[in-house]
């Protein structure tokens, strides 16, 4: 059965009710709320409604209760793309917000050009979203390649040269290894080991014996939520003290809970500046509503969503009272947004990448750190 959150509702993932009986601006989202990377997800949802529960308690987008309308995919493309046309046709939202995963994304494109909808800020950072130019998408973060490219260097100078890559099997999967490959190339090195794992139920049998063989000074895991938390945990009850570094979709508490003890010391890159840089005008405002609701600390994950909905609520903004689809993609094309502490959000009819900023991190103590 098909889940529907909507942020009026008694909240399944943030606990909050949001009266917006009358809300006026629909945004709808399709995204994993029950599976492989709910948890990072959720998270995602709670830094998204912070801003939208502020925007509606100060009376909305010029006089208009904006309300988001959220529907679960289970991270399946062919639901995500039902889901969407749900929302576009069915729903008339006037933008969707956050779709989560590479194939999910790319498949709701052919959907987004037929009826001139926006999708802002989906979580995925896969290059086919920035070029060629999609026109109807607005990204929010840097992407993967660069990701899997830095990581690579990273590992490279810090002296490691066994290194292997554990790579989805799926778009998401290949356009990551583009990335990777760059960087194994400037740091004229080759993968010791290139393991496709299936995107939802990875063969662990089949993988681990071929790391822990070649006898791998650091992994690269490429892969989703429990597909990487799973496999990392069977790497070491094989024995393997390999380094592992992963990308940004896993940037998520919920992630360091699944991993237990094998999460001290894994790396992961990021695309937004860290949580507890308190100084930071951008983190300093999540902190503040966080506490609000109870909430004590921020993840990767949550200023994910923070971010892509700040985005949209100014965009929407700028549009003017009864936004229309047309309009605000008219406004995003020519969007110039400081978030603060020098992390600015452009886009141009040319260009929709809208931040370019890659970071690594560290789990320790059951945190991110930098």
């Amino acid at each position: 059965m098909k889940k529907t959150f909507t942020s009026c509702a008694v909240a399944l993932l943030l606990a909050t009710v949001v009266p917006c009986a009358s809300a006026q601006i629909l945004i709808g989202q399709s995204a994993d709320l029950s599976g492989p990377v709910a948890a990072s997800v959720k998270e995602t949802i709670m830094g998204s409604q912070l801003v939208i529960d502020q925007v509606n308690a100060q009376g909305g987008i010029n006089g208009e209760q904006i309300e988001v309308i959220r529907l679960d995919d289970g991270l399946d493309a062919k639901r995500s793309l039902e889901n969407s046309r749900i929302l576009i046709e069915d729903k008339k939202v006037v933008a969707l917000l956050l779709n989560r995963g590479t194939p999910n994304t790319l498949a709701v494109i052919p959907l987004l050009e037929k009826y001139g909808v926006a999708l802002v800020g989906p979580s995925t950072g896969a290059m086919a979203l920035h070029k060629p130019l999609q026109k109807n998408i607005f990204n929010v973060r840097s992407t993967y390649q660069r990701e899997a490219e830095k990581a690579v260097q990273h590992l490279q100078t810090t002296g490691i040269q066994r290194i292997a890559v554990v790579q989805a099997d799926d778009s998401f999967g290949k356009d990551a290894m583009e990335g990777a490959t760059k960087g194994f190339e400037k740091a004229n090195l080759k993968p010791i080991v290139l393991a496709l794992a299936d995107r939802n139920k990875p063969d662990y049998a089949a993988i681990i014996p071929q790391l822990t063989k070649a006898n791998a000074q650091a992994v690269l895991w490429i892969g989703s939520g429990t597909a990487v938390t799973e496999g990392v945990k069977a790497l070491r009850a094989a024995g393997s003290a390999a380094q592992i570094i992963t990308l940004s979709n896993n940037a998520a508490s919920g992630f360091i809970k699944e991993l237990g003890s094998a999460s001290a010391g894994v790396i992961v890159t990021q695309v937004l500046p860290y949580e507890r840089s308190f100084g930071h005008p951008l983190i300093k405002e999540a902190m503040a509503l966080a506490k609000a609701k109870g909430q004590n600390e921020l993840s990767p994950a949550l200023l994910e969503g923070f971010v892509a909905t700040k985005v949209m609520v100014e965009a929407l903004r700028r549009t003017g009272p009864k936004p229309t689809r047309a309009k605000l993609i008219a406004t995003l094309n020519g969007f110039q947004y400081d978030l603060g502490g020098g992390l600015d959000v452009s886009y141009s009819p040319t260009d929709h990448t809208g931040i370019d900023y890659v970071d690594l991190s560290i789990v320790s103590d059951g945190r991110f750190k930098r």
